[in-house]
């Protein structure tokens, strides 16, 4: 449970910590300026958007909703935009407090706090809502993936406690704080929570498609922070400074800044005017006598409406199923209650009524094409499947496991509209591309294995600049096998294993293989010191050379790796997070990008018949990518990664991730699928 909590728990910390931060230093503000009677607008607008979350949460689970990511990102960014403006508001509501304080303060304060209930109640509701609704969503998507609520609920709940008790503590401390001193300082950390939510909204509206540019980074640490660490979620929750920030993020965050702050601090420095005469604090308005509400009734407004329209939406909104029909999934009752659907988006209720967990697959019946698919349906559990339907005729196809696959009867559907399935893959399909690529990688390993014995050698014989140059030839012939790294098992580990995670990391003992020699011989050490490693690369290259015929590959791999093999090479090789001195990652990339081609190569005929667009634009971007590679490259020199322009790094690391963009359906175009 813990592997599901854990994320959780970040984002719960993270989230909690945002809101938790502004809305502790609003209440700090009013009852060090002893207002205590308006905390309660405060908590109002708290208990609002808490309201609101949970309503929001309701919404997702029980209507099984899909908002697009997309549409997330750019809700959450508006948000947080419109979060940054009020921030700002009470930003500079604060300062013009601060500049009207005088030696009556204490009688005096009440009166200067001349914000309405409203904003008071906008502010926090918008501090909290925002964060409120991302953790909703992000809560829903985990519960989703994990196939459980347990583990993720537990973890956010420990995180928001958490996060709860370092704001009370930064509470605590404010209240003793000189408060003249109090008013500039929580400002300026307004202000700086501000910029890194602007920063953060933007990003939003990036992934939105809503703004250009998510792929221009400005700063990109992911090789030497780790984003998953305390540290780092400490500094993303109060901040909301990321280890990669795009131009447009970076731009936002110093310009808001800069003006901001200084607007702010010359306000500070500014004389303050004699503040005018003012009723005493707490002193009624002449007139009308103030016609006082019961203090319940807001609260329970703020509750009663979102979870009210929460259930308005759960009633009218949801996606009906097709008919208003329920499909029972079972060996005996596939597709029992199945009637034609109307053309157009569908939703239809999977109901297990047997014995057994099922895969189910809604299917065109002359081919076996699949428009839907649920898998891992649990005996007496009901999932929706959704599916757009067009003109044509549909089936069910129930394969209970270690069951056989019960296929139910068909119904013709008339209309217009496109839907366009997926024609599945067997093992069979995949068996001969698999046959080929075995051959190339054997055909790769035999080479590989007499380029690391001359490179032993080359150590041996005490020529050092030769083994660099046979270093590097046979590192590439070794990374362009990408497609085979799940199936070499503990070999990889040997050959081309990493320094990070051993204790003593580049002089860890267990530190073996391709960059243990790289190391050496970028750092100056001796050929007796490298002689032993080099001849145990070798004797490993050799060991798996003869272990690989008889090693377990399984052909869903190979639709994987077509996309799994350039994210590596965007996370460690094009971050430099794996050179050891030798400044050749932009080598191994093109390696990589070596054996991605090799591997669409094999997967071709499967993949021009399911969707012959993909492979051209793939195509396309390969020689992008190949291109920007080439441009760093001038005889045997490499350009190191981190000696690149911020401008060739950004081009590179953006046509890499259009790359993984286009590659990512084909994993789902070849899934095997169960068919008996």
């Amino acid at each position: 449970m813990w592997d599901d909590a854990f994320p959780s728990f970040l984002i719960g910390l993270r989230e909690g910590l945002e809101a938790g931060l502004i809305v502790s230093i609003l209440v700090a503000t009013l009852v060090r300026a002893e207002a205590r009677s308006r905390l309660p607008q405060v908590w109002t607008g708290v208990l609002a958007a808490v309201a609101v979350a949970m309503s929001f949460g309701a919404v997702l689970t029980f209507t099984a909703a899909s908002m697009p990511q997309t549409a997330q990102e750019a809700f959450g960014g508006i948000l947080s935009v419109i979060a940054v403006a009020f921030v700002t508001a009470m930003v500079f509501w604060m300062r013009r407090s601060a500049r009207s304080l005088s030696g009556e303060l204490k009688e005096k304060v009440t009166g200067a706090l001349a914000m309405g209930s409203g904003v008071l109640i906008l502010t926090s509701f918008l501090a909290v809502g925002r964060e409120g609704l991302e953790t909703a969503l992000f809560l829903w998507t985990t519960a989703q993936a994990a196939g459980e609520s347990a583990g993720p609920l537990t973890g956010a709940g420990i995180g928001l406690v958490l996060a709860a008790g370092l704001c009370w503590g930064l509470y605590r401390r404010v209240l003793k704080i000189n408060l003249t001193k109090f008013f500039t300082a929580t400002g300026a950390v307004l202000i700086v929570i501000a910029a890194g939510v602007l920063g953060y909204g933007l990003r939003d509206l990036q992934e939105g498609g809503v703004l250009p540019g998510k792929t221009a980074y400005a700063v990109d640490l992911a090789s030497s922070v780790d984003a998953g660490s305390w540290y780092s979620t400490l500094v993303q929750g109060v901040f909301n400074l990321t280890p990669t920030m795009t131009w447009l993020q970076v731009v936002a965050y110093v310009a808001y800044l800069a003006v901001v702050m200084t607007l702010f601090v010359r306000g500070v420095r500014a004389t303050a005017p004699k503040p005018a005469a003012e009723r005493p604090a707490g002193e009624p308005k002449a007139g009308r006598p103030e016609r006082r509400r019961p203090v319940w009734v807001v609260p329970a407004v703020v509750v009663a409406v979102p979870a009210v329209i929460a259930g308005l939406v759960v009633t009218f909104s949801r996606p009906k199923p097709a008919g208003d029909q329920t499909v029972a999934v079972s060996q005996t009752e596939c597709g029992k209650g199945f009637t034609a659907p109307k053309p157009g988006r569908q939703t239809f209720q999977m109901h297990n009524t047997g014995g057994k967990t099922s895969e189910v697959y809604l299917i065109d019946p002359s081919t076996s094409a699949v428009y839907g698919e649920i898998e891992g349906l649990a005996p007496g559990t009901t999932r929706d499947l959704v599916a757009t339907v067009a003109g044509g005729t549909y089936a069910w196809r129930c394969v209970p496991t270690g069951g056989k696959a019960v296929t139910s009867a068909s119904v013709t559907v008339t209309g217009g509209g496109a839907a366009k399935p997926v024609v599945p893959v067997s093992e069979q399909d995949l068996a001969a591309p698999l046959t080929v690529y075995k051959t190339y990688v054997g055909q790769g390993l035999a080479i590989l294995v007499g380029q690391t014995r001359t490179l032993a050698d080359d150590i041996k014989g005490n020529h050092l600049d030769k083994a660099r140059t046979d270093w590097l030839t046979a590192h590439l012939t070794y990374s362009s096998l990408g497609a085979a790294y799940g199936t070499f098992e503990d070999f990889d580990k040997k050959i081309n294993g990493r320094a990070d995670g051993l204790s003593d990391g580049v002089q860890d003992k267990d530190f073996s293989g391709f960059h243990r020699i790289e190391y050496g011989l970028w750092h100056g050490q001796s050929a007796k010191d490298l002689t032993g490693p080099a001849q145990q690369l070798a004797t490993d290259a050799a060991g798996l050379q003869k272990a690989f015929p008889s090693q377990d590959f399984d052909p869903g791999d190979l639709p994987l790796r077509a996309h799994e093999i350039l994210e590596n090479t965007l996370q460690f090789e094009l971050t430099g997070d794996t050179d050891e001195g030798s400044g050749t990652n932009l080598a191994t990339a093109g390696a990589n990008l070596d054996g991605t081609r090799e591997l669409l190569t094999v997967l071709k005929p499967l993949l021009t018949s399911r969707a012959p667009k993909v492979l051209p634009t793939v195509d396309a971007d390969i020689a992008r990518v190949q291109k920007l590679l080439d441009a760093a490259h001038d005889g045997d020199r490499w350009t190191a990664v981190d000696k690149l322009t911020a401008s060739d790094r950004q081009r590179l690391n953006g046509a890499t991730g259009q790359l993984l963009e286009d590659l990512a359906p084909i994993p789902d175009l070849l899934e095997i699928r169960k068919s008996a």
